[in-house]
This record gives C-alpha cells, sequence and structure tokens, in this order.
C-alpha cells in the first residue's frame, strides 16, 4: 500500500472515529446492552507487517452465543493486500466481527493503517544482482533490499539468496530459493527422489554474470513447453504464466521474506477464474477452496469430525482449474510446518523452515496435472485386488467369539464380506506384535484367521509407532539393543500413549526398518495378518513436552489446531533428533510417509505378495506405499458429506485408495444415517465400516433396512470390481485418481467444478448419493451427454449442456448413472472377491450420441508386487463400439498385451448394448461373432426394450475369451 493511499485511509478512519457512528455514548448502550467487543491491547510488530489486537467482551459480557475473547490479526503479506483473521471456526469469526462496535474495528484498522504509513514501500524484499543460464536453466542471486527488516521479531532476514529455475520435462517447472552462503532442511532425496538442483545448474552457475546491472527481466522457456518462467530484477519477484494463452499462473508480490525459521511468499491469483482444490489434510465444507481460509499443514492427531483444522497429514498441493477448462498445479515441496492463506485474489506461504521449493505443472487437463504430478512424487502403490472388496472393523470387538459373530452375522445377511480387521483389543496391553491372553489368545485367534483364508477372507490388524518401555517385552529388549528409537537431549525421547510409556521407532534410521521388519515377520509366523493397519503416526504423544530450546517454540506460531497451538502439543517436540542429526522440528511431517515405507517393504519381503498398509499420516509421495483413511471421523450428516470432499482430495494428492470410515467412528449413528452411508461408503475406493469403542453397534446386518442398502450396494460394487480394479491399474500407471470430481471428464463445464456432493468413479460412472436426514429427493447434476441409470439400464438425462435434475430418492441406494461413450466390463456380485473373479463377464455398452463407446480391461492375478510390469503377468483388453450407418452394431476387442493365462478361459457371456435409437423391438435380431452367424436358438439369447426413449439390447448366452481379439456385430432390422 504506498504512503499517500495509506495517509488518505487514515484520514477517512479519523472522521469515522468522529463522526456519531462511533460516538462514545453509543458504544456505553453497546456493553449495557450486554453486547459487542472492545479492544483491549494492540501490538504492532517491529518490521511493522502485522497487527495483533486482544479483543474482549464488552460491557456485561457478549450476547448469548458469542465468545468472550478474541484474536484478531492485520498482516500485509504482499503490497496492496490486507488481511484480518481469527483464531476461531468461519461462523464464529464471523458473529463476532459482526458484534463488535465500529469504533473498535476502526481503532483496528486505524492502527494498521499507521502501520502501514511507517512501512513504507521499500522495507523488505530483494533485488537480483545477477542471473545466469541457457536452455532449460536459470540460476539467479538475490540480495536484500532496504535497510529496514521485515518482521524483525521472527529473526534476521538471510542476506543473499539463490534462485534456481528449471524446465525439468516439458509439462514441469522447478522453482527454488535458498540461502546462498549455507546449506539447509530440504526434503532427502532418498524420501522424493529428484533430479538435483547442484547438476542442473552447475553450468549456469559457473558462468554467472557479476554485472552490476543485471537485465530487468529475464525469461526461461523451451519451445516444447508452454510454462514461462520471468524473473524481475528490482525488486525481485517472479512469474509463471501460459506460453499458448499468455494466462499467468502465478505471480509473486515483491515482498518475500526469508528467515532462519520464517519464509513467506504470496503469489496474486484471479479471484473470478481461479478454482483451487487441495491444500489438506484438512475436513471441508466443500471441495473447492474457499476464498479467505487458513490451511495449516502440521500433522496432528486432531479428530477428523473438526473442521478446517490441520488434521493427519501435510499436502502443500494444489491444483488450479480456470474457465474453458485449464489445470495446472503448484507444489511448494517442504515438510516444515507452515499456514498457507487463500484469500481469493491470492495465495499466502508463511512457512517455519526449509526452503522455497516450487513445481509448477502444466496440465493443461486436470488429469494431466497429476499425471505430471505422481511422476515427480511417486506413482500410487497397486492395490491387492482383495482390498476392493468390503471391510469390517471395531474398536472395541471383545473377544474371537466376537469376530466369529461378526462374520456369521454378515453371512446369514447375505453381505459381502472381504476382511475382518482387529484394533487394539487384541494386543497384551496394548503393545504392539503381541496377543491378549484372555481374550485374543493365539489358540483361538489363529484358528479363526486360517478359516477366514480358507473361505477366502482375509485378516488386516493394527499397528501403532509406540513401543512400550517394558524390560519384559521382546520388542523393546531388541530395539534397545539395536538403538533404533527417537533422541532427545542426548537419550531416548519419552512419550506415552496406549501401552503407557513408549520410545518411538526413528524411520529416518536404516536399522529402524530392519528392526519393524523383522518385527512383522516374527509377528507373522503366529498369525498371518494380511495387511497392516498404522495408526496414531503423526507422531500422536499423550504428552505434552516440555519446551527444551528455541525450536520447541519458533517466532512463528502456525495456526496449530485452529488456536496456534505449540507445535510441541500431543505429539513428539520440535526438539527432537532423528538420525544423522535431523530435527522433529523439521522432519515432524514425514513420519508417517517414513512408517509407510517401512511397513510396505516389510509385508513386501516377508509375504512376497503386493502389501496392503493403511496409513493414517500421510505426506507428499505416500501414495507410493500406503492406502489413507479420513481418521476419526463422527457418525454425523456433515461428516458424512464431507467425506466425499477429502475423498477427492486426495485423488489429487496421488493417494487414490482412500474411503471414510462407513456409518461414522465417534458418536452413536442411526439406522437412516448408517443406511445412506453405506450407500454411498460402497462406492469409496476404500470401503470399510468402522466404530469406535463404547459407542452402539452399526454392523449393517444390525438393521433389516441398512442390511438391504448394503446387499443391493455392494451387490453392484461387486459388480464393478473389474472396472474400479482397472481403475487401480491407470492410478498406478499415471496417477489418476479412482475416485473423481466431475470437471475431470468435464473440464470445460464451469459448473461442474463446485460440485461435490456427486463423483465419478474414472471417466464415466456417476455416483449421486443422498446426503441429508429425511430427504426424499437427490439434486443431481449432469454434464452435456446422455446418462444410463446402471441398475436397469434405462435413460435418465440426454443433455446438450449440461442440466440439474431433482430425482427422487431411492430407499436402498445411491443413484449410480454411466456416461455415454463408455464401455464397462462387469463380472457378478458373490460373497467375496475370489468367488466373484470366477464368475463370467459382462460388458454394459452405454452408446454416445454419435453412436460410439470405449473401455479398457485390465487383469492379472491381483496379487503379484508389480501391477502391468516388465517381470509380472497381466492382460490388457480395449473395447469399442461403433453404430454403422447401416443400422449393424460392431463391438470389438483389441488385447494389447496377454501373459495372464486365465485369460484364455474366463468368458464374456453376456453383452447389453444402451442408447439404440429405435423404441420398438426389431422383426429380426441376427448375432456375428468374428463374421460367422450365431443361431439364436442355439445357447445365445437376444431381448431387446425401450427405456427412456431410447433402445436396449441383450445378447446372452455368448462365449467369447477375453484374452482373444473378437468381433460382435449386431445387425436388427425393422
Amino acid at each position: 500500500m504506498g504512503t499517500r493511499s495509506t495517509l488518505l485511509l487514515c484520514f477517512f478512519l479519523l472522521l469515522c472515529l468522529a463522526s456519531r457512528s462511533c460516538s462514545q455514548e453509543q458504544q456505553q448502550q453497546q456493553q449495557l446492552a450486554g453486547g459487542g467487543y472492545r479492544v483491549a491491547a494492540v501490538k504492532v510488530d517491529q518490521g511493522g507487517r502485522q497487527l495483533r489486537a486482544d479483543v474482549a467482551a464488552a460491557g456485561g459480557g457478549a450476547s448469548t452465543g458469542d465468545i468472550q475473547r478474541l484474536d484478531v490479526y492485520a498482516s500485509w503479506p504482499a503490497a496492496g493486500l490486507l488481511a484480518l483473521h481469527t483464531p476461531v471456526s468461519s461462523s464464529l469469526r464471523l458473529r463476532s466481527l459482526m458484534a463488535t462496535p465500529r469504533s473498535a474495528l476502526l481503532l483496528i484498522l486505524l492502527a494498521v493503517g499507521s502501520l502501514a504509513v511507517a512501512r513504507g514501500d521499500d522495507c523488505c524484499g530483494y533485488d537480483v544482482v545477477s542471473v545466469a543460464g541457457s536452455g532449460s536453466a536459470l540460476s539467479a542471486r538475490l540480495e536484500l533490499a532496504g535497510d529496514a527488516p521485515a518482521l524483525a521479531e521472527l529473526g534476521p532476514d538471510v542476506q543473499r539468496l539463490s534462485l534456481t529455475a528449471s524446465l525439468e520435462t516439458d509439462t514441469r517447472l522447478r522453482v527454488r530459493i535458498t540461502d546462498a552462503d549455507h546449506s539447509r532442511w530440504e526434503v532427502p532425496q532418498d524420501i522424493i527422489p529428484r533430479p538435483a538442483p547442484e547438476d542442473v545448474y552447475l553450468a549456469a552457475a559457473a558462468a554467472s554474470s557479476s554485472s552490476s546491472s543485471p537485465p530487468r527481466t529475464r525469461v526461461l522457456s523451451t519451445a516444447g513447453s508452454d510454462l514461462v518462467f520471468t524473473i524481475h530484477a528490482a525488486p525481485f519477484r517472479f512469474t509463471v504464466s501460459r506460453r499458448s494463452t499468455g494466462d499467468v499462473l502465478f505471480d509473486t508480490s515483491p515482498t518475500l521474506v526469508f528467515k532462519d525459521r520464517y519464509l513467506e511468499l504470496t503469489s496474486a491469483l484471479p479471484a473470478g477464474r481461479a478454482s483451487l482444490y487441495g491444500l489438506g489434510e484438512q475436513t471441508k465444507r466443500s471441495f473447492r477452496l474457499r476464498h479467505n481460509d487458513t490451511f495449516t499443514l502440521w500433522t496432528a492427531d486432531i479428530a477428523a469430525s473438526n473442521v478446517d483444522l490441520n488434521l493427519y497429514g501435510s499436502h502443500p498441493f494444489y491444483m488450479d482449474v480456470r474457465p474453458p477448462g485449464a489445470a495446472h498445479g503448484v507444489l511448494l515441496l517442504n515438510s516444515n510446518g507452515m499456514d498457507v492463506l487463500y484469500g481469493g485474489s491470492s495465495v499466502t506461504y508463511k512457512v517455519i523452515g526449509g526452503v522455497l521449493d516450487f513445481y509448477f505443472f502444466a496440465g493443461p487437463s486436470p488429469l494431466a496435472v497429476v499425471d505430471q504430478y505422481t511422476q515427480l512424487v511417486g506413482r500410487p502403490a497397486p492395490m491387492p485386488y482383495w482390498s476392493f472388496g468390503f471391510h469390517q472393523c471395531r474398536y472395541g470387538y471383545l473377544n474371537v467369539d466376537d469376530l466369529k459373530g461378526v462374520v456369521a452375522g454378515y453371512a446369514k445377511a447375505k453381505i459381502p464380506l472381504e476382511v475382518m480387521w482387529t484394533d487394539i483389543d487384541y494386543m497384551n496391553k496394548f503393545q504392539d506384535f503381541t496377543l491378549n491372553p484372555a481374550n485374543f489368545s493365539f489358540a483361538e485367534l489363529r484358528p479363526f484367521v486360517d478359516r477366514l483364508h480358507q473361505n477366502g477372507q482375509k485378516y488386516v490388524l493394527i499397528l501403532d509407532p509406540g513401543i512400550s518401555i517394558d524390560p519384559s517385552y521382546a520388542t523393546f529388549v531388541r530395539g534397545m539393543k539395536q538403538d533404533i528409537f527417537l533422541k532427545r537431549n542426548g537419550t531416548n525421547f519419552l512419550g506415552n500413549v496406549w501401552p503407557g510409556d513408549v520410545y518411538f521407532p526413528d524411520f529416518m534410521n536404516p536399522r529402524a526398518a530392519e528392526f519393524w521388519a523383522n518385527e512383522i515377520s516374527i509377528f507373522r509366523r503366529t498369525i498371518p495378518v494380511d495387511g497392516l493397519w498404522i495408526d496414531m503416526n503423526e507422531i500422536s504423544n499423550f504428552y505434552d513436552p516440555v519446551p527444551l530450546n528455541a525450536l520447541d517454540d519458533p517466532p512463528y506460531r502456525i495456526n496449530n489446531s485452529g488456536v496456534h497451538r505449540p507445535i510441541n502439543n500431543k505429539t513428539t517436540p520440535a526438539s527432537a533428533v532423528h538420525y544423522g542429526g535431523v530435527s522433529e522440528y523439521d522432519a515432524h511431517n514425514l513420519f508417517g510417509l517414513l512408517e509407510s515405507r517401512a511397513t510396505n517393504h516389510a509385508l513386501l519381503r516377508d509375504t512376497g505378495r503386493r502389501p496392503f498398509v493403511l496409513s493414517r499420516s500421510t505426506f507428499v509421495g505416500s501414495g507410493r506405499y500406503t492406502a489413507h483413511w479420513t481418521g476419526d471421523n463422527a457418525a454425523s450428516w456433515t461428516d458424512l458429506r464431507y467425506s466425499i470432499n477429502t475423498m477427492l482430495s486426495f485423488g489429487l494428492f496421488g493417494v487414490p485408495m482412500i474411503g471414510a470410515d462407513i456409518c461414522g467412528f465417534g458418536g452413536d449413528t442411526t439406522e437412516e444415517l448408517c443406511g445412506r452411508w453405506i450407500q454411498l461408503g460402497a462406492f469409496y475406493p476404500f470401503a470399510r465400516d468402522h466404530s469406535a469403542i463404547g459407542t452402539v453397534r452399526r454392523e449393517p446386518y444390525l438393521w433389516a433396512s441398512v442390511a438391504a442398502s448394503a446387499r443391493k450396494s455392494l451387490g453392484l460394487r461387486y459388480r464393478l470390481l473389474p472396472y474400479m480394479y482397472t481403475l487401480m491399474h491407470e492410478a498406478h500407471t499415471t496417477g489418476a485418481p479412482i475416485a473423481r470430481p466431475l470437471f475431470f471428464s468435464y473440464p470445460e463445464d464451469v459448473t461442474t467444478y463446485g460440485v461435490d456432493r456427486q463423483f465419478l468413479l474414472g471417466r464415466g460412472v456417476l455416483v449421486s448419493p443422498v446426503l441429508e436426514q429425511g430427504a426424499t429427493t437427490v439434486d443431481a447434476y449432469f454434464p452435456a451427454g446422455r446418462w444410463f441409470c446402471l441398475y436397469n439400464h434405462s435413460l435418465a438425462v440426454d443433455t446438450r449442456s449440461g442440466e440439474r435434475v431433482t430425482l427422487p430418492a431411492l430407499p436402498d441406494s445411491p443413484y449410480v448413472h454411466v456416461a455415454g461413450g463408455s464401455i464397462l466390463p462387469l463380472q457378478q456380485s458373490a460373497m467375496t472377491t475370489a468367488q466373484a473373479r470366477r464368475t463370467p463377464f459382462h460388458l454394459v455398452v452405454a452408446l454416445a450420441e454419435d453412436g460410439m463407446a470405449a473401455g479398457d480391461l485390465f487383469l492379472d492375478d491381483g496379487e503379484s508386487p508389480e501391477m502391468g510390469g516388465a517381470r509380472s503377468e497381466f492382460s490388457l483388453v480395449k473395447f469399442s463400439c461403433a453404430t454403422w450407418s447401416d443400422g449393424k452394431i460392431r463391438l470389438r476387442s483389441q488385447v494389447v498385451h496377454n501373459s495372464y493365462a486365465p485369460s484364455r478361459t474366463l468368458v464374456i457371456s453376456k453383452v447389453v448394448i444402451m442408447g439404440l435409437q429405435s423404441t420398438e423391438p426389431p422383426k429380426n435380431f441376427a448375432v456375428y461373432v468374428n463374421g460367422a452367424a450365431v443361431q439364436a436358438n442355439r445357447a445365445v439369447s437376444t431381448s431387446y426394450r425401450s427405456r427412456g426413449g431410447l433402445g436396449s439390447a441383450d445378447v446372452g448366452g455368448l462365449s467369447l475369451l477375453v484374452g482373444e481379439e473378437f468381433e460382435l456385430k449386431v445387425a436388427m432390422s425393422y
């Protein structure tokens, strides 16, 4: 803000303070009425960039429902930008500020205006003193500009910075800013491998210019890339733009702040055009990020039922989608704690350490962005086929007999059940790798697990990272002998979780991963678990460690838990030390990723099969090793709705195997809520019913209506398993989410940018659930095209430009529609995935208006470590369908790869073709396979019906081998 405009603002505010609306008499009346607030204290930092006001309830206290004290912050993260925020929820913030007397607000604003005057226009930021580079790389030296320090209370500014920019690929630009004279913490190469800046910029650095007058701007671009990087010299800032359109994707302000433990950078955004998604993990009210929101990234054991708070993971990545559908991605690869302030017209990063290491992904489609992103951070791990079945868990199962009763309950109700889980109840004294001798003894649990395996079912157990300090506990003894625990002040750090006092393995220590793998192997000789669930790995700690040094209380307090809670609360202290001298301050957000990697590798080594790991805490790249669930949600309708937002966000983060605890974890569910949740949860990529100890039981067979919903919804899920597993292969090879927002398939349709009550499975299966108590209708949006009901194959909607439709709520399932142009490979429903995989295939062909459709099928054994790799056996088949001018329909298969032997015996027994123009049954119905006529009086059967204004033809009794190419021709005459 310029000095002249600031003085005008101050003058205007002084006039307001002198006016009748701000009179003392009016303030007294407000206070006597018991409403409003008063400013108790105002503090301005020495750098003149931030203000903090302590606001208290006025008079006899605030009105009913108002909070008693507020902290109001004002800051200028960028020139001309004012941010006001309070550490309370949005609703409380709005109510409280509306209740504040105008005089109080104006006093705050007056102080803010004075602050801006004192600050001036040249107190901070950097200038470019040299630039060099050629081709796809550029390097620059920056020096601190001006004499007045920015945010002096946060420490001295780094005097000299080094910037390196590189087009690492045609679609990926890296911009890295760090201290030019001292090395700083960065995410290690062994955690996220990536090109080293030293290698990329070696030539450029050697040729660095010493000119005292560098060019005002310098551009980095290549003919093959749509990304253009421009560095501006005095003051320093940079822009990233799109060559093809000129659209500016990232535009930093000249107020870069770079201190030892505080980095700040702001980029402008086109508020009316940018739609942002990502920046997690947080439970959000909407999938599209809301303006004027803060995203704190510091992994914490905070229940997911809390909205707008930092939760279990740290993912400083967002996708920006702009009309007419161009998308790009931005990653700040930094593991330190941070606040990201999204103001609609700007995004500001406030980071408490490390470096500014930005990656920009050109897209331009949303699918291309996640492809480019996961190419850098790691492709999602392939999940075993069985993990796409239905899972059942509860914290609070009493004993093995309780588990047996649950399995029997599912079987009696004829509800599919793939995996039984057990929470910490199975442990002896809550110690990892032990069994409770009274309730989960080896003599009872091992036969139970063996019977699950005989039935084609699986068993998964939980592990927590804390190792109980108990000299009689073999795991603890081995850990002490190998010296693998996290340190503090020269000794093992003492924490406290479920078993009491514990030490935590330091997974940055190579010996810790070996220790972990050995303990898993020993335990699997006792109980051959099929997967592992790693929880409490933020790390959760029931103690609040006492501060030891300055790392435990950094000068800038991120908005931890929404109340600026100290970063040590309920976790390991920032002053703890990892292997190699790495501080917990820097590595805190990495623990879940490191434990996931160690657990994944341990299972792979011990079983030789594809690992299944479920982790609560995640970081950038965690999808390479683990699935994720949304954590401790609540049995509430809001949590039901918000689960879609978190699921879609993790698809962006490269963690496609994601789901929420069905029916809610905490609190008591109801029959209606549980029924609606099983209808939605049946289509999560990871579908698990899970509940907390002390809450009502919620296995779906306990209510007749919920059991009916489970049978119908899970029945369709199990039919869709070949399609969902094919999506897993697509995720593993391209990063594409399994569950996707609508704009992934329809980026040109701006209406889809705000749709988060529906989602797509893959490109063309649309799920529209019931999300409100007592709802009798479902409001659904259908993008342009044909949409067919997957339950009865009728045409539901045919729209040329997108249409909102109100549908009557189904009692026992969500709406599931398939988009015209899709071919879905289905099998038959069964009680387990193993049984379902042995059934014949059906192809559901949904013709688009042009009479075309396409789809894929991926097959392998579902458990080999590789999925579609050079050393794995698999089949990949592409299907295409076209309607010819003579009215004939031709369905063809192309076998792209076929080394999976069962594909030569598995058959397609039925084909359903939807979207035929005639509503009248044909007089003649001829079927040809590979040019040869098939007589209808043999096994092949045909039928035709009119549904929703278009015809649908069924051809049954076929025996088309999946592993062999075929052409099916259907000719009808009327």
